[in-house]
């Protein structure tokens, strides 16, 4: 799995490599470069600018995942919306036609109920492949009402279209995560103020820095990744349609 979809892993060797950055610029200052109290107070300002910086970093990426996470959110919903409406719909079509499609809805449910919940990723591209032949019969069902389209037909053929659309939504916004890029520079802007601030420790008290941006970067992992973190999306409204067919 990917590093970024394992949020503890990455907390762990993020402290590592931040407070081993921190212990090089203490050892610099110490044997090689000795900070002298004149250039304190500029050293004070590059340090409080450098820190500036990460935090800004950090709050913008945090807001980068919480809005991803939300898009989930939202597609969930959506999804969950579009399968309802075109599961009444089917009355508009023929009793056979309305009762294949009913029960191609029903396991079209089920399937994406797990899309959400499962994270064996071997397990994904099976479910994935039962959600695109499921698709291919749903369509197959509502094609004879698409060939000779009257207003009442249209409108289930347009609701399977929002359905097999929304799955499409849904799977681009799983896609869309932190770029590879701004983690880089995050990293790298830790990297020197951690290094900047065992050069300039009075004590050996910097350890808090790296711990707290590991937390952060463990939390923004967390939130981006769909499948690898605690907060993840819970389906609810298609696990309450699914429970809704099942009544039915």
């Amino acid at each position: 799995m990917h590093l970024l979809d394992s949020p503890i892993a990455l907390f762990v060797l993020s402290f590592v490599i931040l407070l081993v950055a921190a212990q090089i610029g203490d050892q610099v200052r110490r044997r090689l470069l000795p900070l002298k109290d004149e250039e304190r107070n500029d050293f004070g300002i590059v340090l409080g600018a450098t820190l500036t910086m990460l935090g800004l970093l950090i709050g913008f990426t945090f807001s980068m995942a919480v809005s991803r996470y939300d898009q989930r959110k939202n597609y969930e919903e959506a999804e969950a919306n579009a399968i309802g409406t075109e599961y009444v719909r089917a009355d508009l079509l023929p009793a056979n036609d309305a009762s294949k499609v009913r029960e191609l809805l029903r396991r079209y449910t089920d399937q994406r109920v797990l899309f959400y919940t499962t994270r064996d990723l071997q397990k994904i591209a099976k479910i994935n492949a039962d959600t695109a032949e499921l698709q291919t019969q749903m369509w197959s069902a509502v094609r004879p009402a698409a060939a000779a389209p009257t207003p009442l037909l249209a409108l289930a053929v347009s609701g399977m279209n929002d359905v097999l659309n929304s799955q499409g939504y849904t799977q681009a916004a799983w896609w869309n995560r932190i770029p590879g890029a701004a983690w880089l520079l995050m990293l790298a802007i830790a990297i020197c103020s951690n290094f900047l601030l065992g050069y300039g420790a009075h004590q050996r008290t910097f350890i808090v820095v790296p711990l707290a941006v590991a937390i952060s970067f463990f939390l923004i992992s967390d939130i981006d990744s769909p499948r690898g973190g605690a907060i993840l999306v819970v389906p609810q409204n298609l696990i309450a349609l699914s429970q809704s067919f099942g009544g039915q």
